[in-house]
């Protein structure tokens, strides 16, 4: 599949260069003991990662039992969720981008779908907010693992997300402990979900070269 650009414009582009800044200067993907105040997104961040989610939300999505869903995207504020929402799905997707830096395959995936059963248990989102939900958690993974950035191409700036080897990144046995540990309590204060399994990958198949993170197996991004 090619590259995707979506063109945002330049006011935008500065704001959204500002939210990715401080969301990696707060130390994404290191330093999760932290006290929670430092790592707190100020309300312009959140807004950023909000938007680079809208952007990437298709305009027709098919579930996995074939039920197509559409997107009016020129009703965005229809599909929005509120700020204070979004602020819970960004966290909970930190975890989850450490948890895949971590290869921790079923930890993951156990976080996302925990969301995304605390959301539909919620009963008051449309399935077009649901589509959102799941975009901004899986844009919160791409953003913090380095598969999004921000290209200039011809005086404008675009939300490109990129098919190639991650960065590496290391995750101290101690790291990958803490990082299954709140996954675990997170998962355990909501509402039941199935365990996961994931099979190992195959000998000489690697995790950087084409094997897919968890969050991608369970959470493909969804195609315009």
């Amino acid at each position: 599949m090619p590259n995707l650009g979506i063109v945002m414009g330049a006011r935008g582009a500065r704001g959204a260069m500002a939210g990715v800044a401080a969301v990696l200067a707060m130390g994404a993907l290191v330093g999760l003991a932290a006290p929670a105040a430092a790592q707190e997104l100020s309300d312009k961040s959140v807004k950023t990662f909000m938007d680079y989610a809208w952007s990437l939300v298709p305009a027709r999505f098919t579930k996995p039992n074939g039920e197509v869903i559409e997107v009016d995207k020129k009703k965005k504020d229809e599909v929005m969720v509120p700020a204070d929402v979004a602020r819970e799905i960004i966290r909970v997707g930190r975890i989850s981008a450490h948890a895949q830096v971590c290869n921790l395959a079923e930890d993951q995936v156990m976080n996302y779908r925990s969301l995304m059963k605390r959301e539909t248990d919620k009963k008051q989102w449309t399935p077009q907010q649901m589509i959102y939900i799941s975009q901004l958690h899986l844009t919160t993974v791409m953003l913090l693992t380095g598969k999004i950035k921000l290209v200039e191409k011809q005086g404008d700036k675009q939300v490109v997300i990129e098919e190639k080897k991650a960065p590496v990144t290391t995750c101290p046995p101690e790291q990958a402990a803490k990082v299954k540990e709140m996954i675990a309590t997170y998962v355990k204060a909501g509402p039941p979900i199935a365990q996961v399994q994931i099979a190992e990958p195959e000998a000489g198949a690697g995790t950087g070269d084409g094997a897919k993170p968890a969050a991608e197996v369970q959470q493909e991004a969804p195609k315009k």
